[in-house]
């Protein structure tokens, strides 16, 4: 057996079972990846797949066990290569970033710039999208860590780390009554049409639910996933906004006013993710602690080795 077979298998369970497009991705034939999954399974003494005709269908009972052992040899074979490249370049080299838009837009420039001046030759990209998105691109390596508020912590295929606490604040125009207030409470929010993120997004579920338990219905005329255009819309006036308290800025937002929100939605956690059992390189390290001061390697190391009380916030 080699790890030709083991990228064979690994891929035609990403690609649905399909060999033609499992072959297009590892950019070899078809009749070659069938004939070595064929002969895989001749050494191995059993089926992975099940078959109708020639064409694969599903894992076997036996396949499933082995796909997962197919996985953590490949891992480790990733890990070995990573160590390699690590302490041949130790300041240079490729870092992907997997995150949401207001991760993107207000969290992170502060960190790159200060990351860049640091390591001037690591080549840095950041891949946006949904929480489930970015899971995604960690376990399927294209991206060295992920940032996200939901949904990443909850993955047991991913060591998810506390980064920073943040909580809602409300916008409104610079005229508007609620202005007035002096305590806002969610039945003054009902009164009004209101703008907040997708369900997927920020802290929407915390928001849903602090309506719900107060059994109230919550007005919600508009979703985005990004905060720039919940801004864009209360200003035109056509609603009341509910954002990241990270994404108001005072100052730069001059046409908008912002009201503090936590006392209505609570305290929401963003979360960095890496792959359990991941080779991170050393910036990998410093760019967790840069973002993060609460966290530093001796942590992250005793997260990844499985002591999860070392890093609750």
């Amino acid at each position: 057996m080699n790890l030709h077979q083991f990228r064979f298998v690994r891929e035609a369970v990403r690609q649905n079972f399909n060999l033609t497009e499992a072959a297009k991705a590892l950019y070899t034939s078809q009749p070659g990846v069938s004939k070595a999954i064929i002969e895989l399974e001749e050494e191995l003494g059993v089926d992975i797949f099940t078959r109708h005709g020639k064409r694969i269908r599903s894992l076997t009972e036996p396949g499933r066990r082995i796909l997962m052992s197919v996985e953590k040899i490949l891992q480790e074979v990733e890990s070995l290569k990573r160590v390699g490249k690590d302490y041949a370049a130790q300041d240079q080299g490729n870092f992907t970033i997997a995150t949401t838009h207001t991760q993107a837009r207000y969290a992170l420039p502060r960190v790159i710039a200060e990351f860049t001046k640091r390591y001037p030759k690591v080549r840095l990209s950041i891949q946006q999208g949904t929480p489930a998105q970015i899971a995604d691109m960690i376990l399927h390596d294209q991206a060295d860590i992920g940032i996200a508020t939901e949904g990443i912590s909850s993955d047991k295929a991913l060591v998810s780390l506390p980064g920073h606490q943040w909580q809602h604040m409300v916008i409104t125009p610079p005229d508007h009554p609620l202005l007035e207030k002096k305590h806002l409470t969610l039945e003054d929010l009902a009164g009004y049409p209101l703008i907040t993120y997708d369900v997927n997004f920020a802290g929407r579920p915390k928001i849903d639910k602090a309506f719900a338990l107060r059994h109230l219905e919550a007005d919600i005329v508009l979703e985005a996933i990004d905060a720039d255009v919940i801004k864009t819309y209360v200003e035109v006036g056509l609603g009341i906004g509910i954002v990241a308290g990270l994404a108001f800025d005072a100052e730069r937002d001059r046409n908008l006013r912002g009201i503090p929100a936590g006392h209505l939605f609570g305290t929401n956690v963003t979360h960095l993710a890496v792959k359990q059992g991941a080779y991170l390189r050393s910036f990998v390290y410093t760019f967790i602690e840069l973002f993060s001061p609460t966290l530093n390697r001796k942590l992250v190391e005793q997260a990844m080795s499985g002591d999860h009380e070392a890093y609750e916030l």
